[in-house]
């Protein structure tokens, strides 16, 4: 992982616990409006884009809100591997929701979104912290519950996901203190 950044014995600082739990209640909450008023698409995509872009932009790109919510700064390693989470959700979700775009099967075109999110929240934890490892695997577990269970109403699964989501994100922005670690890889 030294392509990445990685230091041998580096500590480890996840300072910016509380942006992403500022992110993960947007996110959860936006996929919860979406939802309702989702139609025959399931979740309805203008709501969802204009609710990730501005949930994004007060999160990860506003300054102030930044500055206010970070503990300090992350390392190289930790940057990079944001950078790194982010890219590979995008051939996930092409592998797991681009086969059902020909048949607009808009069930599994979001269970295939969710679990890529799922699965995209792994290298995170590099960025966040263990807690990054317990959504991961609520979210995706979800998403295949899904798909293996097709008589699931997805309503009910999109309400689960966006919880996890609101849950994981109240409990790193009011209860969880920045903590380190020191990396032996």
């Amino acid at each position: 992982m030294g392509f990445l950044g990685y230091q041998k014995n580096e500590i480890r600082e996840y300072n910016d616990k509380r942006c992403c739990g500022l992110w993960f209640i947007i996110i959860g909450v936006v996929i919860l409006i979406s939802t309702i008023f989702g139609g025959e698409q399931k979740i309805q995509p203008a709501i969802f884009t204009i609710g990730f872009a501005i949930g994004f932009y007060i999160s990860v790109i506003n300054k102030k809100v930044v500055e206010k919510l970070s503990n300090g700064k992350s390392s190289k390693f930790q940057n990079n591997m944001a950078v790194f989470s982010i890219v590979v959700l995008f051939p996930l979700m092409f592998t797991l929701s681009g086969p059902y775009f020909q048949t607009q099967n808009w069930r599994m075109i979001w269970l295939g979104s969710f679990l890529a999110v799922g699965l995209h929240f792994i290298p995170f934890y590099f960025v966040h912290g263990i807690s990054m490892i317990a959504i991961a695997i609520l979210c995706s577990a979800n998403a295949l519950i899904g798909m293996f269970f097709p008589t699931i109403p997805f309503i009910v699964l999109a309400f689960i996901d966006g919880f996890i989501k609101i849950g994981f994100g109240v409990y790193l922005l009011f209860l969880s203190k920045p903590t380190k670690t020191v990396v032996k890889l």
